[in-house]
């Protein structure tokens, strides 16, 4: 059993995000001893550019063409982030808000991994379908007003829509958000805010089952990474 830890907040000591997320996953490393824990620290990362060569390729296989030769060393370092993405059963994000979204680089990592072909196809007729099924999704944010559905802010929040969006398209359905807020009113209200998101975040662990995760995981993970066609 793997969690992937997606980190996308620079302020990896000062991050009141984080500290929602190590409670999180020091309960879940409580309940379940075997898993594995893998990170990636976002802004510590050299992503492969989804430009240039990588944007022909990507092209082609939307509408089925093989990856051109001269493209395929390129091409390589994409398919070597959505392995690594692929290789977990279950996700969790740290993502605090940012200008009502995601942090630039949860933005870039998605835009790099999110392929036609590895995360989706489209069939036939031009409809997409999800190829990353079964899987789980834990998000945690930190906001530093109010953003809450019975707030006048609720209207300004793309963050959690834009994920349920993204990941929702690819076939990750099984979504938990624990969202700290208001972070940057009082000091007060901050301390309550991440309190109660960590009280949240351990609700989700008591709850927290692996299900049919692992196994549609396991399913999803060919040993050879090659695009899905038409």
């Amino acid at each position: 059993m793997k969690l992937l830890h997606i980190i996308a907040t620079p302020r990896e000591q000062q991050s009141n995000t984080l500290r929602v997320s190590r409670a999180f996953l020091d309960g879940m490393k409580a309940k379940y001893p075997e898993m594995i824990v893998d990170e990636i620290t976002l802004f510590n990362e050299s992503l492969p550019a989804v430009a240039g060569q990588n944007i022909d390729t990507k092209y082609a296989l939307v509408v089925g063409q093989p990856i051109d030769k001269n493209h395929k060393e390129s091409w390589e370092q994409i398919e070597a982030l959505i392995k690594h993405f692929l290789a977990a059963d279950v996700y969790l994000i740290s993502a605090p808000m940012w200008n009502f979204g995601i942090p630039y680089m949860l933005k870039y990592y998605i835009d790099a991994v999110v392929q036609p072909g590895y995360l989706y196809r489209y069939n036939e007729f031009g409809q997409p379908i999800p190829l990353t099924l079964g899987k789980k999704m834990v998000v945690i944010t930190s906001r530093g007003g109010d953003y809450s559905a019975q707030s006048p802010l609720h209207v300004y929040d793309f963050q959690e829509p834009y994920l349920r969006s993204i990941f929702g398209f690819v076939g990750i359905y099984d979504m938990q958000f624990v969202n700290a807020q208001p972070m940057d009113i009082t000091r007060d209200l901050r301390e309550v805010a991440v309190a109660a998101a960590i009280e949240q975040a351990q609700g989700i662990v008591a709850n927290f089952s692996w299900g049919d995760a692992a196994q549609a995981a396991a399913a999803s993970n060919p040993a050879e990474l090659k695009p899905q066609r038409k």
